[in-house]
């Protein structure tokens, strides 16, 4: 299933991120995994209530992040994604596992019935604040073909935030978004430096140029700023949605519903 049969549209759609509550076996750690689920389900209401036309559920709770992921947390996300997945019957739904946890997410999303996994690392290779990370799409998508998973798209976060890129300071993000696509990347995403951190709309001209795939904003879209990026295939939108504008904060019904009455008015 393509992109456009998934969200219905090719542009402007509005995909609502999930920051479930710290795992269990996570510094942070300290619920149950029915509480973890049940408030993800709340929040999954309040985002279906609102209209947006996607969901993605991600462990950001779990810091410091490793890319030694243990099958608790992979086991955890299938309850919570399924749990989510029985809230939201016909919503586009993904999940991104942290660390670059990318086969991990792939077995979550084909065990709950998910549409895509958000993948770190497709192409070349970065330092990230959790330490080196190499391109995985050759592994990931022989894994994806091996259990099955093939109607599970992989959209690839490239030149990602929270990383230094000097390794690869002489590839170009149209170059590193033309390998990807190269790689059979489903859809890429843009994102700022930081959680948060709006990325530059030039970029988002010019790698929608240079690839025949979706390229989706990851990080920094409000509604103050959302009209620069409506040309975006999607976007995946958390911070702004929470109170405060601020990840780790409770999720703020009137922010996204204020956002998605804005959303509705500006696309055709």
């Amino acid at each position: 299933m393509k992109f456009s049969s998934l969200f219905g549209r090719l542009k402007s759609n509005v995909i609502g991120m999930i920051h479930i509550k710290a795992l269990p076996g996570s510094p942070l750690g300290c619920l149950r995994i029915s509480q973890i689920t049940e408030e993800a389900c709340r929040e999954a209401a309040v985002y279906l209530d609102a209209g947006v036309d996607g969901l993605i559920v991600e462990n950001m709770h779990d810091v410091p992040y490793s890319f030694s992921v243990g099958p608790e947390v992979s086991t955890c996300m299938t309850v919570v994604c399924s749990a989510v997945r029985s809230i939201c019957p016909r919503m586009p739904l993904g999940v991104q596992i942290l660390s670059s946890a990318n086969q991990q997410a792939m077995a979550v999303a084909l065990a709950s019935g998910l549409d895509f996994i958000r993948a770190e690392g497709f192409v070349f290779s970065h330092v990230a604040d959790e330490g080196l990370l190499n391109a995985c799409a050759g592994d990931l998508l022989r894994y994806r073909k091996q259990i099955g998973a093939e109607n599970v798209q992989v959209f690839t976060d490239i030149k990602k935030k929270h990383s230094s890129h000097a390794l690869t300071s002489d590839v170009t993000i149209k170059e590193t978004a033309r390998a990807a696509e190269f790689f059979l990347s489903d859809g890429l995403i843009l994102t700022g430096s930081a959680t948060g951190q709006q990325p530059d709309p030039q970029e988002l001209t010019e790698v929608s140029h240079s690839v025949g795939i979706p390229v989706l904003i990851g990080s920094g879209v409000t509604y103050d700023n959302v009209e620069s990026y409506l040309d975006a295939s999607g976007m995946i939108i958390g911070s702004h949605f929470k109170q405060g504008g601020h990840w780790a904060n409770a999720l703020d019904p009137e922010r996204v519903g204020k956002f998605m009455g804005k959303i509705r008015d500006l696309r055709p």
